[in-house]
């Protein structure tokens, strides 16, 4: 049975997950939840306005180091068409992964409390953005949580051909410079998975992160 969230902060064992890994309903997106969900390997999406708790076995990630850049997005990289900014423009990036369409998939978990919430987090230095431009227009980035050593990825959009992945592999550099040791990519996507993520039990998962984030 799953476990229903109240007023304080707490979650229920990993173990609890059921074999989706949804641990939990309810609770709210405050950032104290949040930064104590994100510690435990816990993140939320929404269903039909509820809150989804989740925390799925195996888990899909990239350690920085295993990254693959293939030959035709080498000659992207080269081909100077794309450049990154970091934390420039938050707001705008989480709105594109809200509202770009994605094949074979219905809506989006990303509602307006979800972009309050992260917004916070972003103002507090937790929150990441990366914007990929194409001269001036924004046309690719991502989002996600950086705690310790470990960078938590939330979603990616793309305007334009393989701008979101430049903008991915470029960040994927900052982040060695920053001393990141994985990247949690949360669920399996073939696009990711072509860029190196890959699959690990859940306990190794935890393990990484009681070592790594502090």
């Amino acid at each position: 049975m799953l476990s229903v969230l109240d007023d304080n902060i707490w979650f229920p064992p990993a173990n609890e997950a059921d074999e989706d890994g949804l641990l939990a309903i309810g609770g709210d997106l405050r950032v104290e939840r949040l930064l104590a969900a994100y510690k435990l390997g816990i993140f939320p999406w929404y269903s039909i306005k509820v809150i989804l708790w989740w925390n799925p076995n195996p888990r899909f990630v990239l350690y920085p180091q295993k990254l693959k850049v293939s030959k035709s997005m080498m000659q992207v990289i080269h081909s100077n068409s794309y450049k990154i900014t970091i934390n420039q423009n938050f707001k705008d990036v989480i709105t594109a992964c809200k509202t770009i369409d994605r094949k074979d998939q219905q809506g989006t978990w990303i509602d307006e409390n979800m972009i309050n919430a992260y917004t916070q987090l972003h103002q507090l230095g937790y929150a990441y953005s990366v914007e990929v431009w194409n001269q001036r227009q924004l046309v690719g980035g991502l989002y996600g949580i950086k705690m310790g050593h470990i960078f938590f990825g939330e979603s990616m959009f793309s305007k334009m051909p393989n701008a979101s992945k430049f903008g991915f592999i470029k960040f994927v550099e900052y982040l060695i410079s920053q001393g990141i040791v994985l990247i949690d990519c949360q669920v399996y996507t073939k696009h990711l998975e072509s860029l190196g993520a890959e699959m690990i039990e859940r306990n190794v998962f935890l393990d990484i992160l009681k070592k790594q984030i502090q």
